[in-house]
C-alpha cells in the first residue's frame, strides 16, 4: 500500500509520515505542489500546516485538485482538514475558542475511522480556526468542548479529516486511527 503525505508547512508532517512508516505502508512526503500525475498513490494524508487556512487558502497548493480529482482515500489533519471541509463547502472561522494542547474528543457518530475507540479521549490540539456550517454531505463524527466540528466523513467520497493531531504523542489512540484509515483504504482497494 502506498500512502503519501502532503506537506502543507505542518510542524508534525514528518510524524505522520513516521507512523504511516511505523505501520508498514510505503511512503514519503511530497509537496502540496505535486503535480497529480506524479502522485500513483492508494490514498493521501493531507498534513496539518501553518497557513491561516481561512486567509491564506492559497499556501495550500494543490489539496483542492487532490480533492476533487484523486480516486483515493483522504485523510485531512488540522489545516488539510479545514482547507478539506472549506473546499467542499463548509465555512471557516476564527474559532470562539482557540484550542492549543489537551482536549476531549467526544465521538458522536460510530464510524469506521474511529472503530474499536473509546467512546471519548484525550487529543492534542493547535488550531484558531473552526469549521463551521457544514453542508448536508459532511457528516460530523466528533467534537469537543470548544469545537463542535473535530471530526469528519464526507458521505459520498471516501474522504475523512480531524482537526486534532492523531500522529502526536499526547493523543490517545493516535496510531489506531491510522490504523483505521489504512483499513478503509483497503477497503476501498476491493
Amino acid at each position: 500500500m502506498r500512502v503519501y503525505v502532503v506537506d502543507n508547512g505542518g510542524q508534525w508532517t514528518h510524524r505522520e509520515w513516521r507512523v504511516l512508516k511505523y505501520l508498514g505502508v510505503e511512503t514519503k512526503i511530497v509537496a502540496n505542489t505535486t503535480p497529480i500525475e506524479e502522485l500513483d498513490v492508494d490514498a493521501l494524508v493531507l498534513s496539518g500546516g501553518s497557513p491561516h487556512v481561512s486567509l491564506e487558502g492559497g499556501r495550500m497548493g494543490l489539496n483542492g485538485d487532490y480533492l476533487d480529482h484523486l480516486p483515493v482515500p483522504i485523510l485531512g489533519i488540522c489545516a488539510g482538514f479545514q482547507f478539506m471541509c472549506n473546499h467542499l463547502g463548509a465555512d471557516l472561522v476564527a474559532a470562539r475558542m482557540p484550542e492549543f494542547g489537551q482536549a476531549t474528543l467526544v465521538i458522536d457518530e460510530d464510524n469506521e475511522l474511529f472503530a474499536g475507540l473509546p467512546r471519548s479521549f484525550t487529543v492534542w490540539e493547535s488550531h484558531n480556526d473552526e469549521v463551521t456550517n457544514v453542508p448536508a454531505n459532511i457528516q460530523v463524527i466528533a467534537h469537543t468542548e470548544n469545537c463542535a466540528v473535530e471530526a469528519i466523513k464526507v458521505k459520498d467520497k471516501p474522504f475523512y479529516g480531524v482537526q486534532f493531531h492523531p500522529e502526536v504523542e499526547n493523543t490517545e489512540h493516535g496510531a489506531e486511527i491510522f490504523q483505521n484509515f489504512l483499513k478503509i483504504v483497503a477497503e476501498w482497494q476491493k
